[in-house]
Parts: C-alpha cells; sequence; structure tokens
C-alpha cells in the first residue's frame, strides 16, 4: 500500500465503513405505511415501519439528521419540530401521523438495523428518487488509485459522522514553493453523504506544509444523489442491477478524476497561481483586510473575526513573515486557517473559500485589493 497511515485513521475509517455497511438496510414505503412515535420510557422519536409483503414491522429510533428530514416532510421547521417532540411529543406524532395519511408520498428510509433486524436507525428520510452511492463505492472507486500511485500518499485526516465521509491526503513527493520558504503538497479529498446531507466529491487539494492549512482548488467533481427533474421520473422504476450499473459508470468516473487530480501537472497548475498571488499586495489596514474579504465571500461578522484570528496566525511562519505586504496568498491562507479549528463538518467550506479566494475574478479581487 502506497498510503502511509501511521496514526492508523485509514484502517479505523475503513472498518467503520465496512461495519455500516454490513448494518445498512434501505426501505421504500408510501407514508401512510409509516407511524411516527415516541418511546413511552426514554421520550426518543420512533418510525415504525408496518409488516408489508411478509417483512417484520420495524421499529427503528430517529437520529437527529433523519428527524430533521421528517420534519421538513410535514412542512414544519426543524427548531419548531424539536420543541414540539420535547414538550408535547405525542401531540406532534398524532400531527405528523395525520398528514402522513391524509397526503401519502412515497420515500426511502435509509437505516442501521441491530441483529434482531426489526429495531435499530433510521439515519435519513431521503425521496424514493434519492441515488444511493454509499461510501464503500466512493472509496472502492478512488484508493486503489492512490495506492498505485508513486505520490507516496500519507492521511492527514479522515472520519465518519452521522452525515458524511471524509478523507483527505497528501503526497510526499508532489511539493513545490510558489515562494521562498512557502512549502506546498499536493492532495486529494474524498466526501460523501448517504443520508442526502451532501454530494459525492473529489478534490484536489493544496496542503501548505508550515501549518497544513489546506485549500480546495478548482479541480473538483461534484455527483449529486438527487436524480434531475428529466430523469427522476424513470429512475424510481429501474430495477436493482440497472442502479448498480449506474453507479458502477459513477465509479469509472470518480476513479479516472482520482487519477487527473492526484498528477503532477495539475498541482503545477496550482503552484503556479499561487505564485501569482504572492505578488497581489492588498492596501488597507491589517484589521479592515479580513472584513473586505468576508464582504466578497459574503461572511458573517464571526466569520471575518475567525479570518482575522488566521490572519495572525499566517504572519510570522514561512514565506509570511512581519514586515512583508499583506498579498493574496497570505488571505488564502489565513482563511484556509480558519478549518483548522472547525467541526469536521464545516471544514470543506473553509477549504473551499480559500480556493474561491485564490480565483476571483477582477473586479471582486479589486474590491479586496484597492
Amino acid at each position: 500500500m502506497n498510503i502511509e497511515n501511521s496514526k492508523g485513521t485509514l484502517e479505523s475509517l475503513l472498518l467503520k465503513v465496512k461495519e455500516q455497511n454490513d448494518r445498512s438496510a434501505d426501505f421504500l414505503a408510501s407514508t401512510d405505511n409509516l407511524q411516527k412515535r415516541t418511546n413511552y420510557d426514554e421520550g426518543k422519536p420512533q418510525i415504525v415501519i408496518e409488516a408489508t409483503g411478509g417483512e417484520p414491522t420495524r421499529i427503528l429510533d430517529i437520529n437527529e439528521h433523519a428527524f430533521g428530514q421528517i420534519a421538513q416532510n410535514v412542512d414544519i421547521d426543524t427548531r419548531t419540530a424539536r420543541r414540539l417532540q420535547e414538550k408535547v411529543p405525542y401531540e406532534f406524532d398524532a400531527v405528523v401521523n395525520s398528514l402522513w395519511q391524509k397526503e401519502p408520498t412515497n420515500r426511502m428510509v435509509r437505516t442501521f438495523l441491530d441483529a434482531d433486524e426489526r429495531t435499530g436507525t433510521a439515519r435519513a428520510f431521503v425521496s424514493d428518487k434519492f441515488k444511493t452511492f454509499d461510501n464503500v463505492n466512493l472509496l472502492n472507486a478512488s484508493l486503489p488509485q492512490l495506492m498505485e500511485s508513486d505520490a507516496q500518499w500519507q492521511v492527514v485526516n479522515g472520519t465518519v459522522t452521522d452525515k458524511r465521509l471524509y478523507l483527505r491526503l497528501k503526497s510526499e513527493v508532489q511539493t513545490g514553493q510558489p515562494a521562498v520558504g512557502d512549502k506546498m503538497a499536493n492532495g486529494i479529498g474524498l466526501s460523501n453523504s448517504e443520508v442526502g446531507a451532501g454530494s459525492v466529491s473529489v478534490y484536489q487539494t493544496i496542503w501548505t506544509l508550515a501549518c497544513l492549512n489546506g485549500m480546495q482548488t478548482e479541480n473538483r467533481n461534484r455527483s449529486s444523489h438527487i436524480t434531475s427533474a428529466r430523469d427522476s421520473a424513470d429512475y424510481g422504476l429501474l430495477s436493482g442491477e440497472a442502479k448498480d450499473a449506474d453507479n458502477r459508470a459513477l465509479e469509472l468516473k470518480l476513479r479516472d478524476l482520482t487519477a487527473a487530480y492526484a498528477s503532477r501537472e495539475t498541482f503545477d497548475e496550482v503552484l503556479d497561481k499561487m505564485s501569482e498571488a504572492h505578488f497581489d499586495i492588498i492596501e488597507g489596514d491589517f484589521h479592515e483586510i479580513p472584513e473586505r474579504v468576508g464582504t466578497v465571500l459574503k461572511l458573517t461578522k464571526k466569520e471575518n473575526t475567525d479570518i482575522l484570528n488566521g490572519l495572525i496566525a499566517t504572519m510570522g511562519q514561512a514565506g509570511y513573515e512581519h514586515g512583508k505586504p499583506i498579498t493574496r496568498a497570505t488571505m488564502v491562507n489565513a482563511v484556509t486557517a480558519v478549518a483548522n479549528n472547525c467541526d469536521a463538518d464545516e471544514v470543506d467550506t473553509w477549504q473551499q473559500r480559500g480556493g474561491k479566494l485564490l480565483n476571483l475574478n477582477e473586479r471582486d479581487w479589486n474590491r479586496i485589493a484597492a
């Protein structure tokens, strides 16, 4: 295996993905064959999938993510639904069940089943047109390409949350310096959500080695789990074999894109952009510049403060020493630095913002630079 994994992150992630895949089961049902209820002893929300076609009745705990999707399905905002569940759970059950009976729709309930296959956890409540491309499919498509590569990949981090899988790697040999002291390495990122919280993604990440800030470049592919309006009606008619073939086609696409994004050529193209960014000087007060960046990126006041803290952390590190002018490259590093102190589900957002800043159009860049 040409993937260095000294902390055991990859093995842990692969083990968790396998365990989840072994327990995973999907159920297609009309909502008039479903029932929301509240566990009397513990007060937990549950969903009951009524027995049909020889299948047993299943009683499943509803996790936080699926709860929000159920609330959305009956047009109740999640915050209000949580309050109703806490204060008047049985009345809330009655409202949901009444709407499900009166206005039935077809849904897919994605679950993890217990050993008895009658209990478990409902982890997603999505459209029956939802395309199931799971974490194991993504890893099967991408990891072999990285393992066969001569780039000597090293795992930076990886995790599986209730919503998403993330795996981020960097190359030990695809490195370069867009400016003296600013050493960078090529990287690859994989992410997926099996529960409707995001797309299947393979993307290039450029790592600043002094601080391990990661910037996601424009070399990115996202494949939606949601079918388009054009083909959604037909998707529900496809056989399991046809859906497997659809997933296989996506696996092949992701395989090829992983190989392309992991190449020295695409890395050198980004290095050239970063080299130019070191000469894009930003005039103005140290504390004002993050606000200008925040205005262009449409950030909140708190997020502007986060960038200011990222800028403080950046100044003084190799390639960005005190006394040097603040440049586009400086602010790319300041923005991506925020990702180092985020929840796992927010890291991608900040790394993508860094890439967006690097590739701003002239009009937006002038709003920051002037």
